[in-house]
C-alpha cells in the first residue's frame, strides 16, 4: 500500500497565493467603492508633497548655511499648498455635483415608485368599489323587479285592465323571484298598450301608479349615480342604461306629465 504525502511547501504556497488574492480583491473593492477623482487627488497630493519635500532637502544640502526664518517657511508653505487647495476645491465641486445628480435620480425613482403605488392603490380601491356596487346592484335590481311587478299588476292585472290573469301575474313574480328581475320591465317595453291608453296611462294614470313610478325612478337614479361613482370609462353606466330597467326609466322620463316630479334623490 502506497501513501503519497503532499509537499508542505505546496500548501504554504497555495495559502500565500490565496492570501494575496484576498488582499488584492479588498484593494480593488476599496478603489471601486470611492470616486476616481478622490484617488486622482490623493495621487497628485502624494507626488506634490513628495516633490516639495525633495526640493526642500535638496535646497538645504546645496545651501547648508542658509537660515530659514518663519517668513520664508510660511511663504514656501503658502505657495506649495495653494495649488493643492485649489485642486481639492475643484474635485470637491465635481464630487458634490455627482452626488447631487445621484440624489436627484434617487428622488426621481422614488417619485415614480410612489406614483406607481398610488395608481395601484387607486386601482385596488376602484376594484373594491366596483365589487361593492355589483353586490348592491343585485339587491337594487331585485327591488326594481318588485316595483315594476306592482306597477304592472296595477295597470294590467285583474285590478287594472284585466289583460293578464292573476295566474299569469303570479308566474311572472315567481320568475322575478328566481332571478329574472327584468321580466316585468320587458313586458312594459314589448307592447304599446293602446287599449289601456298607452304607456303614459299605465305609468301615471292613477295615484298608485304614480307612486310606483316615482319610487322606481328614484331607486334607479340612485343606482345610476352609484354606478357613475365607480365607473372609470363609462362601461358600467352605459350597460346599466341599456338594460330593460334603464330603457323603462327612459320611457318614464319621456312620457312624464308636466305636473309630475318623481326622481329627485333624497
Amino acid at each position: 500500500m502506497r501513501v503519497i504525502f503532499a509537499p508542505i511547501g505546496f500548501f504554504r504556497n497555495g495559502a500565500s497565493t490565496l492570501g494575496a488574492m484576498s488582499v488584492v480583491s479588498k484593494i480593488v473593492y476599496v478603489v471601486r467603492k470611492h470616486d476616481w477623482r478622490i484617488w486622482f487627488g490623493l495621487v497628485v497630493t502624494f507626488f506634490w508633497i513628495g516633490g516639495g519635500t525633495w526640493y526642500v532637502v535638496a535646497a538645504m544640502q546645496e545651501h547648508p548655511d542658509q537660515s530659514l526664518s518663519l517668513d520664508i517657511v510660511g511663504s514656501y508653505l503658502e505657495g506649495a499648498f495653494a495649488p493643492l487647495a485649489f485642486l481639492w476645491l475643484v474635485l470637491g465641486l465635481f464630487i458634490q455635483q455627482r452626488e447631487l445628480a445621484r440624489h436627484a435620480d434617487e428622488l426621481q425613482r422614488s417619485s415614480e415608485q410612489s406614483e406607481k403605488q398610488t395608481l395601484a392603490i387607486a386601482a385596488t380601491e376602484m376594484n373594491a368599489r366596483q365589487e361593492t356596487f355589483f353586490k348592491i346592484a343585485e339587491n337594487v335590481k331585485n327591488q326594481l323587479g318588485g316595483i315594476t311587478g306592482m306597477l304592472f299588476a296595477s295597470g294590467l292585472g285583474p285590478v287594472g285592465s284585466g289583460r293578464y290573469e292573476r295566474e299569469e301575474i303570479d308566474a311572472m313574480f315567481r320568475s322575478s323571484a328566481n332571478g329574472d328581475h327584468e321580466v316585468f320591465a320587458r313586458q312594459f317595453l314589448s307592447m304599446d298598450y293602446q287599449a289601456e291608453g298607452g304607456l303614459p296611462d299605465l305609468l301615471y294614470g292613477t295615484d298608485i301608479r304614480r307612486a310606483h313610478t316615482r319610487n322606481y325612478r328614484r331607486t334607479f337614479k340612485r343606482l345610476l349615480i352609484l354606478a357613475q361613482g365607480c365607473d372609470v370609462d363609462g362601461i358600467i353606466t352605459d350597460a346599466l342604461k341599456h338594460t330593460s330597467f334603464g330603457l323603462l326609466y327612459r320611457r318614464m322620463r319621456v312620457h312624464m306629465p308636466e305636473d309630475f316630479t318623481g326622481d329627485e334623490v333624497a
